[in-house]
């Protein structure tokens, strides 16, 4: 493409983001929302609150769903028993990586293997 289609191009996509920010500009619902964040934030700095410690106060729950990955652990791995109907032979993991269970899964196939979860 040369410069010259390139500048026209930038120009065409500039006029057309324009028009749209002049359009934005005049919107009501958008004039309410400006409005109430400054207010919102007047009353934030008013009484000393950041947008975090409101979000905590207006919901509890959040700080409790966010505990465990902020303190940096995992969710405890689930223990998963896999009994085999040929042997009987059972298995108990918290993970795939399991020396039986491999071999069970390259002998029998893992969605087999899998129905055998107890």
């Amino acid at each position: 493409m040369s410069k010259l289609a390139e500048f026209k191009a930038l120009e065409a996509q500039l006029a057309e983001q324009l028009a749209q920010l002049d359009a934005m500009k005049n919107d009501d619902g958008l004039k309410k929302e400006i409005e109430f964040e400054k207010k919102i934030r007047a009353l934030l700095a008013e009484y000393g609150f950041s947008l975090r410690e409101v979000k905590l106060i207006l919901d509890p729950q959040a700080r409790a769903a966010r505990a465990p990955a902020a303190a940096g652990q995992r969710k405890e791995r689930q223990l998963k028993v896999y009994i085999n109907p040929h042997n009987q032979e059972r298995v108990e993991t918290k993970g795939g990586n399991h020396k039986v269970l491999k071999a069970w899964k390259e002998e029998f196939g893992a969605e087999t293997v899998e129905s055998w979860l107890q």
